[in-house]
């Protein structure tokens, strides 16, 4: 909202798309031609089984058309071309070619053509001899509960939704997990006056948001637990935006809050 102008390029009009400037319609996957890279390190084809719908474009020809617009030509013609440069750039990838992805796939490190992937990642030994361990020692969240916000809020996902802007629109997934949720220990529920399926209040020193109540022995007493996928209720406007000193994530995962009846 306080940018002087945001591009949002996007399969769907989500909340983000809403606040933008200029929307370039994306197309998804069914609609291009490509690969994508799993968390297993594995490459594998995307085959086009439709024509992009309406306006919608690859996302590798709507960037090069910026990238030509904005001075620094990028003529490729097709995703393969642009598969064939990350191997001739990028060791790793160097035996990854089209040709070879028929199947499963490979596994990157995958250096030449002659190679056939890597299944397993420091298999019988680590690349930097024994490995490298860094002893801790543990520290207590930085935000810790007190009279005003006597439990600890942690947050997480849920299995029938990866956030929300996609998932939320399977009419399935609607039905086992409609909205958010707070859930509450039953002795923590019990001695706050909370009641299972209630409208339920949690606010910490960032904000509050209201939520139904799932009364539940899944979090331990003082402890209440929120996804963070739901629009309406945005757990993360409760958490503590803090920094880890060494990996700077913020401390998502423990907030001191306030629980009540709304």
């Amino acid at each position: 909202e306080t940018l002087d102008f945001l591009v949002v390029q996007d399969i769907f009009l989500t909340e983000t798309a809403q606040l933008a400037d200029v929307v370039l319609p994306a197309a998804s996957y069914a609609e291009k031609d490509g690969t994508v890279t799993n968390t297993e390190r594995r490459v594998q084809k995307i085959r086009k089984a439709i024509e992009p719908i309406g306006e919608s474009r690859p996302d590798w020809q709507i960037i090069c058309d910026l990238s030509d617009r904005m001075g620094f030509p990028m003529p490729y013609g097709s995703p393969d071309e642009i598969l064939n440069e990350i191997a001739d750039v990028t060791p790793s990838y160097g035996g990854i070619r089209p040709d070879r992805l028929e199947g499963e796939g490979l596994q990157w490190p995958c250096p030449d053509r002659d190679h056939p992937g890597t299944p397993y990642l420091h298999k019988g030994k680590f690349t930097r001899g024994l490995g490298k361990f860094t002893p801790v020692e543990h520290q207590d969240p930085l935000e810790t509960v007190d009279g005003d916000y006597p439990m600890v809020l942690t947050t997480g996902r849920q299995l029938y939704h990866f956030h929300s802007v996609m998932t939320r629109k399977v009419p399935g997934l609607n039905v086992l997990s409609p909205e958010a949720t707070v859930e509450v220990n039953p002795r923590d529920a019990g001695r706050l006056g909370i009641e299972d399926k209630n409208l339920t209040k949690v606010t910490s020193r960032r904000g509050s948001l209201i939520a139904k109540a799932e009364v539940t022995d899944t979090p331990p007493e003082g402890t209440v637990f929120m996804t963070f996928h739901f629009k309406e209720a945005a757990a993360n406007i409760l958490t503590n935006p803090t920094l880890d000193p060494v990996a700077k994530i913020p401390e998502y995962k423990a907030c001191a809050v306030r629980v009540e009846p709304a």
